[in-house]
């Protein structure tokens, strides 16, 4: 669920909460970058796959016949999101990646899902607990 308040600024790293357009590559777990905002409209441009930017506007209303009065969402489905799981990641390629491990891993698939999402091994900061059992 989104945050009561959003507080953004240009250059934040956000996530889409849930699916808006498959098609342009906006679904839940989306990662973007904050490049303008708007009164009713944010900027973004996507953090993985192609960098084009796309606008994040009115949040818009549904209605289905079945129901007789139309919903209204009052919020951007975003959440800051300057860190991810290893699970979110899964799938996704970056530049540079930052990893944390305060604990073991649970299985080695997790600990290669971590290193393989960077481009580049020379672009891999690791952060590990050297006191791990």
């Amino acid at each position: 669920m989104p945050p009561h308040r959003l507080n953004l600024k240009v250059g934040a790293i956000i996530m889409l909460l849930r699916n808006l357009s498959i098609s342009q590559g906006l679904g839940n777990g989306t990662h973007m970058k904050v490049q303008r905002l708007h009164e009713h409209c944010v900027e973004v441009s996507l953090v993985t796959g192609p960098n084009k930017e796309l606008n994040l506007g009115d949040t818009g209303s549904s209605s289905d016949a079945n129901i007789p009065f139309t919903l209204n969402r009052l919020q951007f489905p975003l959440r800051l999101a300057y860190s991810m799981t290893i699970n979110k990641a899964q799938g996704q390629t970056f530049e540079k990646v930052g990893i944390h491990l305060p604990q073991v891993v649970f299985s080695h698939g997790q600990l290669y899902v971590t290193f393989s999402r960077a481009r580049a091994m020379n672009n891999i900061k690791l952060r590990a607990n050297t006191q791990m059992g």
